[in-house]
């Protein structure tokens, strides 16, 4: 029998743009469709979820730059109902810089981190018995700027990425071309600058999203600005990254305007696929499993605008593509032999979808 808990889906929004707050759906694992189950209001702009490792707890930006009268954003903590899915507010804490667009966990469940896009900065927060949040115990302001004079005028900080072995925590950061490299000390509830404190990106690429290969040697950054994905040699010892390789996500010859959004490797490791927001795709590449380096192999329209986020499912099977401006999310069954998408034809139409998070 399936435990029903395995098969959630939670979908994070902008209740700015008329979502409703964070929207549950059953997932069928089998036809790789969603049935609605409900949707938990009263939260606002609930764009970027994470799902503790116990099963039984969910986290959620508030993507805002002031909440309860406050500057800045915050992180709301949820219980999940494993029967039903429905989700049960705990409590919300500051992140204390403005506009959080990503969190994640560490792998012990112990912290929340949280990347303030709006302000530039990463706040650590921990996770008490009962799963609600405690005020941060951490957080850094990133300095400086890069050189596009309209989007790093200073410091975006656009997402925090745990490295497989719980030791080291990577913020791509938008405005300065860095990814930001932290020690993550458990006991002491402290992200501390790493002795090679960054890796640089090329200029004005934007890096936006992180991702390590399964074998744990290689690491991939989605760059929004520069279009691009770059390759990293991954020294899990020392926690540094060296750039190998970097291989623009859009299709030769297109002249629109496009940003890249999110990146995710297929369960094999053959596969990589990253979302461009503009020309309205996935863009496809296979990996060498010898150095980790890319070789595009296509493109496939996510039938929808705006592809701000995709998931692959647990198995592998199957994509869902978020079109954040059509408010729908595409299935798309998955080749897992040649990691080409071909579409379901099952359309769940969601208002203004961000996030994709299976449970």
């Amino acid at each position: 029998m399936t435990h029903p808990q395995r098969n959630l889906v939670y979908v994070g929004t902008y209740t700015s743009r008329g979502a409703e707050g964070i929207y549950a759906y059953r997932y069928d694992p089998t036809a790789g469709t969603l049935s609605p189950l409900g949707v938990t209001s009263g939260i606002v702009n609930p764009t970027f979820l994470a799902i503790h490792p116990d099963g039984r707890h969910l986290y959620a930006v508030n993507e805002v730059g002031e909440i309860d009268g406050q500057p800045g954003g915050a992180l709301s903590a949820y219980a999940i109902d494993a029967g039903t899915g429905a989700l049960a507010f705990l409590n919300r804490q500051t992140t204390i810089g403005q506009g959080p667009c990503h969190v994640t966990l560490d792998q012990t469940g112990q912290y929340a981190m949280a990347a303030n896009y709006g302000s530039g900065s990463v706040a650590m927060l921990p996770i008490l018995e009962d799963g609600s949040l405690g005020e941060a115990c951490d957080f850094h302001q990133h300095e400086g700027s890069g050189p596009d004079p309209r989007r790093q005028r200073g410091p975006h900080a656009h997402s925090v990425t745990i490295s497989p072995d719980n030791r080291f925590a990577f913020a791509a950061d938008l405005g300065l071309d860095k990814i930001m490299i932290y020690r993550i000390d458990l006991e002491q509830g402290k992200l501390v600058p790493n002795d090679v404190p960054f890796a640089s990106t090329y200029p004005e690429a934007g890096p936006r999203h992180f991702a390590f290969h399964p074998n744990q040697a290689i690491a991939y950054v989605i760059n929004e600005m520069g279009n691009s994905v770059t390759v990293f040699g991954y020294d899990a010892t020392q926690g540094t990254l060296d750039e190998r390789q970097t291989l623009s996500t859009l299709p030769e010859g297109f002249e629109g305007t496009s940003h890249c959004a999110d990146i995710h490797i297929s369960l094999s490791g053959s596969f990589l696929y990253g979302s461009n927001r503009g020309h309205d795709s996935i863009a496809l590449f296979a990996v060498d499993h010898d150095d980790g380096t890319l070789t595009p192999i296509g493109h496939q329209s996510t039938m929808g605008k705006t592809p701000r986020n995709f998931g692959l499912a647990p198995n592998g099977d199957y994509m869902l593509a978020a079109n954040q401006d059509s408010n729908s999310i595409v299935a798309f069954r998955v080749d897992q032999e040649s990691g080409q998408l071909s579409p379901t034809g099952h359309v769940t139409q969601v208002p203004a979808p961000v996030c994709i998070q299976w449970l």
